[in-house]
């Protein structure tokens, strides 16, 4: 189903020109629960990966036998999606049957894989994968039109609180036999490492610089605009949150900054530029002015806003960055928010 992001409450630029300058693109992913298969793009669908190219797996020293189980984790989803879509019998309660209620309740974290040292190798998890004729703006350098993120699932890398991650790109072509079984952790650190099958519908949108990377006295401007924030209320419109960067799940554009400094990372080449963000909220109660219109009638609903089920750090996001010149020798840099 095709998502429209709606017009912008004001034409920002007719307020600020000088912010013609500070524009961009980006595409929104748009993630909504489906059954991807390896031909297409999806967050937490199956990989078109080569049957002979071994699967990206963890070293790193963290504890990785304490946690959530994997499959739990999905049949506890899947239960609670079915049991909130089916209609209730007469005078029974909306939600899980008491049989469910049980199975729900035996899933608990705890030292489900007590055969793990810490540093056993435990295979990342499949996080997104994007073909480059679905995704406007994801490119495909020498070739390669595949983009592929996996993630560990624990909060223990790097000496951070943040999961390892790793991005493969290559010529979907190229792969003539493709892996027949998908390997995952037993158990992860976090449920929200673990995405739901979800299918894309990429929409190109325009959006502006965060107020944080603007100049300062067009920034002041803008705040004077907006008016005292004690008299700001639901409906009043906000650049940060109505007009500049888009929310959600997208490549390319600008990043949003509202809870911390920009972190901007550069290579040798120069600024990076942003890839992908992977973010824990398609929107939120500050940027509903973003909600497709084909969810509105359903935005309230429950999980509406997070279809993914991921969950970056306190409901942050992840952003990749990559190198202005496409450089295979320059890896990207990823940043954490949230």
């Amino acid at each position: 189903m095709t998502r429209t992001t709606p017009p912008r409450p004001v034409d920002v630029e007719a307020l600020f020109p000088e912010l013609a300058a500070y524009r961009g693109h980006t595409t929104r992913l748009h993630p909504r629960p489906g059954t991807p298969t390896v031909g297409e793009s999806s967050v937490g669908g199956p990989f078109l990966w080569p049957a002979d190219e071994p699967w990206p797996v963890c070293v790193e020293p963290h504890r990785r036998r304490y946690g959530d189980r994997t499959q739990d984790v999905r049949t506890e989803r899947r239960i609670l999606a079915e049991a909130w879509a089916r209609t209730p019998a007469p005078g029974a309660m909306p939600g899980p049957t008491p049989e469910e209620g049980d199975v729900l309740s035996s899933f608990k974290r705890g030292r489900h894989a007590p055969w793990l040292e810490d540093t056993d190798p435990v295979p990342l998890l499949a996080v997104a994968q994007l073909y480059a004729r679905d995704v406007p703006g994801l490119g495909a350098p020498a070739g390669e039109d595949l983009l592929q993120l996996l993630w560990c699932p624990f909060d223990a890398h790097h000496g951070r609180h943040e999961p390892a991650v790793v991005v493969r790109r290559r010529r979907s072509a190229d792969v003539t036999e493709t892996l027949a079984e998908q390997p995952e952790p037993v158990v992860v650190g976090a449920k929200g490492y673990v995405p739901s099958p979800c299918v894309l519908d990429p929409e190109i949108v325009t959006e502006h610089q965060d107020l944080a990377l603007l100049p300062g006295e067009l920034q002041q401007r803008i705040l004077d605009w907006e008016g005292d924030e004690e008299e700001q209320d639901e409906d009043s419109v906000l650049y940060h949150s109505d007009l500049s960067v888009a929310p959600g799940w997208k490549v390319g554009g600008f990043a949003a900054w509202n809870a911390e400094d920009p972190a901007l990372p550069g290579c040798d080449c120069g600024p990076m530029e942003l890839l992908l963000t992977v973010a824990s909220h398609e929107w939120d109660n500050g940027s509903r002015s973003w909600i497709p219109l084909e969810d509105l009638a359903g935005a309230d609903a429950m999980d509406a806003s997070i279809p993914t089920q991921v969950t970056v750090g306190r409901w942050g996001s992840l952003l990749v960055y990559t190198c202005p010149t496409a450089d295979p020798a320059h890896p990207p840099r990823f940043v954490f928010q949230g």
